[in-house]
Formats: structure tokens, sequence, C-alpha cells
């Protein structure tokens, strides 16, 4: 059974389809970069993925399930373009609470593992609203992580992010699918996504006109993928 698998999706804004017919799938222990120009519906399908979003047609499954189900749900973790967290609580206080919404048997266990993992703990009880972006920024990631959830689903992760905070993401991504986890990131930055994806998906006017294997082509040149596929679809 796919990770994840999106079957003749379609979405509409009005009378524009914003994605036609989408048909992809990953594997448990799959990285799929989702790559694309402004506007190809990359983002658009990372919502329908996630349940955030209803597809005008087609469906989505998540090892078998709707993506809107709370058991499903549970299985997900997600960084997206906000940081998602409480400021007024610590950074401490936000990941137990956190826990306690995917019910984890012990949520401030769990919290403090991933404070530590993501270089934390020193300031767990500070007010996330006197963190610096860096700061905040890995402690979206250790939110996102906090569940330990099957799949990941990430939305332009490399985006804004600090040197510091890239590496822990790249770090905690590669030990993510050395466990088997299943990954879809949507990106602009291809060379960063290319050293973690085994496949590539590149939508090109809310179509899919390539979905493969990463290839030493690609690795080499980022741009290779857009030179051979971008304008066929």
């Amino acid at each position: 059974m796919s990770a994840v698998a999106v079957d003749g999706v379609w979405k509409f804004y009005g009378d524009y389809p914003a994605l036609r017919d989408v048909r992809l799938s990953a594997e448990p222990g799959c990285c799929l970069a989702l790559i694309g120009r402004n506007g190809a519906g990359k983002t658009t399908l990372l919502r329908i993925i996630a349940g955030f979003s209803r597809p005008g047609r087609g469906h989505v499954r998540i090892f078998g399930q709707e993506p809107r189900e709370t058991s499903t749900r549970a299985r997900m973790g997600f960084i997206g373009h906000g940081i998602s967290v409480y400021d007024e609580l610590s950074a401490l206080e936000n990941l137990i609470l956190f826990g306690k919404l995917y019910s984890l048997p012990d949520p401030r266990r769990s919290a403090m593992e991933w404070l530590e993992r993501t270089g934390l703990e020193r300031v767990r009880n500070g007010l996330v609203r006197e963190f610096s972006r860096g700061m905040r920024q890995r402690l979206a990631v250790a939110r996102a992580f906090l569940h330990d959830p099957g799949v990941l689903l990430l939305d332009e992760p490399f985006t804004a992010l600090d040197d510091r905070a890239i590496a822990v993401l790249q770090r905690l991504l590669r030990e993510a699918l050395a466990a088997r986890k299943t990954i879809v990131m949507s990106t602009h930055q291809l060379r960063e996504a290319l050293e973690l994806a085994s496949h590539v998906a590149l939508l090109t006017r809310g179509q899919v006109s390539f979905h493969g294997p990463a290839t030493p082509e690609m690795v080499a040149d980022p741009g290779y993928v857009y030179a051979r596929y971008g304008e066929a679809g």
C-alpha cells in the first residue's frame, strides 16, 4: 500500500483548473519532491494531500484512508509557510499542548525529547514571543515531528530558514527516511531538495509533466528536469 496516493485530482477556482488530473504516489521510505514554477499548483496539491482543502474531483489516500479523518491526521506532520506555534506559551508548553492534542501517552516526555533534538532544551521555559525567528522555526520543526508521523508534508521547508534550522531539518528528515517515513515536499530550492529526494514530480500548469526517480543528472544539475520536461505539459 502506498503511503500517499493521489488519484485523478482536479482543483477548480471558479472555472480555472489549478490542478488537472494529477496522479502520483509515494511509498514508505520515499522522499518525493514536488517542483514547478510559481503558480504550477504545488501548494494547492500539498494542501489537498494534507486534508486542508478538498479536491474538485478525484481523491487522496494516506495509507489507504481519507486525509481528513481524525486517525489519518494523527499520522501526518505538516510544516507550512507559517510558524504555527503559540507566542504566549513557552516552548515546552507549546509542545505539551500539541502532544495532548495528538493523545500522546506522555506529552511532557515527548516535548522534552524534541526540544533537545532541535537544540531548544535550554530555552524550554522561555516565551515563544521572545524567541528569534530561527528558534521559532526549530520549534515548528519539533511540533511537526513530535507525534512520530508516518508522513511528513513540507511546503517550501527551507525558505527563510536560518542555517542552523536548515541543518536541524535536514538531519531529522534523513533520520525519518532511514526509519521508513514518507516525505512529500514542495520546493523551489532544488539543490537542497534533491539532496534528499528519491523521487521527483514536476508540475506544469497544474499537470504532472514528470514523475519518477531522482536521477544523477537531476542532482548534478537541478535545472535538468525543467529543461527536459518543463515545457512538455
